[in-house]
């Protein structure tokens, strides 16, 4: 899979088959989307195109003043599309001169001239060009101007898209990371870089990787505690452990913190990143009468780790 960041650098594509969206969570919704592109793909001898874009379109044209919340960042998307046989995914910056392309334009100047698509598969509610005034049918009608192929995904499968995005999302932020993962089709992951912490979690037999959270419109599971694995920057392998989320009762209860402990590990990775993959939950978070309690405490929680994984 080739990954294009410079619209006005792309390749001339050969009879290309191209489909249009966010993909954020790259989940069994989605998949069933990218199956048609790339069945397309072959069956006209050409190249399965995904476009999509950064930032988020909610980013520019949307007025409200709510964060995104989003199940993968850029980087997790292109990660999760290159295990599929796509052979190009298109990124585009969008920007509020992208966003204020009148509709014709957005089909003459962008898709066409840019993909010269054999074939365009997108949803019955697809909109685009300023004020979102484009939609399919004027893609209907500007096909034979063009030359492209319309097909159009069913109804029942873009709202299983957007039924799944948000039960996932959901999912994640109530702790219900089983049904999350079911959603998926994979483990929901995501990667902080390891920072210093207060160092109690070593004191007590159990150091903890205190992750820094880079993206703020990354979602973040509920608080809890958690069976995961966990791949360091620059290693092969992932390696048990668990994962705690939230305010840290029995120590200080100030801040929110993402900590790992990972099992059968003893190395300096302070500075680097580390990818989380979440399993499973294990419990809440919970005030302890001591440390002594405490760890007591965190030795069935790593028993029950080790069970689950």
């Amino acid at each position: 899979m080739k990954v294009h960041f410079d619209i006005d650098q792309l390749p001339v594509f050969t009879r290309a088959v191209v489909t249009i969206g966010t993909f954020d969570g790259v989940h069994h919704g989605h998949r069933q989307v990218l199956t048609k592109l790339i069945d397309k793909a072959k069956e006209v001898q050409g190249e399965s195109v995904i476009i999509t874009f950064h930032p988020h379109p909610r980013k520019i044209v949307s007025s409200t003043i709510l964060g995104i919340r989003l199940i993968n960042t850029l980087h997790e998307r292109l990660q999760l599309l290159s295990g599929l046989p796509v052979d190009h995914v298109v990124v585009v910056p969008f920007t509020d001169a992208f966003a204020n392309l009148t509709a014709d334009q957005y089909i003459s100047e962008f898709l066409v001239k840019k993909f010269n698509p054999h074939t365009i598969i997108t949803g019955y509610d697809h909109q685009f060009g300023r004020d979102r005034l484009g939609n399919f049918e004027l893609l209907q009608q500007m096909a034979s101007t063009f030359g492209y192929q319309l097909e159009e995904i069913p109804k029942h499968v873009l709202e299983t898209i957007s039924i799944s995005s948000t039960r996932v999302r959901e999912a994640v932020l109530h702790s219900e990371i089983e049904k999350a993962n079911r959603l998926l089709g994979y483990a929901f992951f995501f990667t902080g870089r390891v920072v210093h912490g207060n160092k109690i979690g070593r004191t007590i037999g159990y150091p903890t990787a205190n992750l820094k959270m880079d993206d703020p419109e990354k979602i973040v599971p509920g608080n809890g505690i958690y069976a995961v694995y966990a791949q360091p920057q620059n290693h092969s392998q992932r390696y048990k452990g668990m994962m705690s989320i939230g305010f840290r009762p029995t120590v200080d209860g100030k801040n929110r913190v993402v900590e790992v402990n990972l099992f059968d590990f003893d190395e300096d990775i302070y500075d680097q990143e580390l990818t989380v993959f979440v399993h499973h939950y294990l419990r809440a978070e919970k005030k302890f009468e001591n440390l002594q309690a405490l760890v007591v405490q965190l030795h069935l929680d790593k028993a029950s780790s080790h069970r689950l994984l």
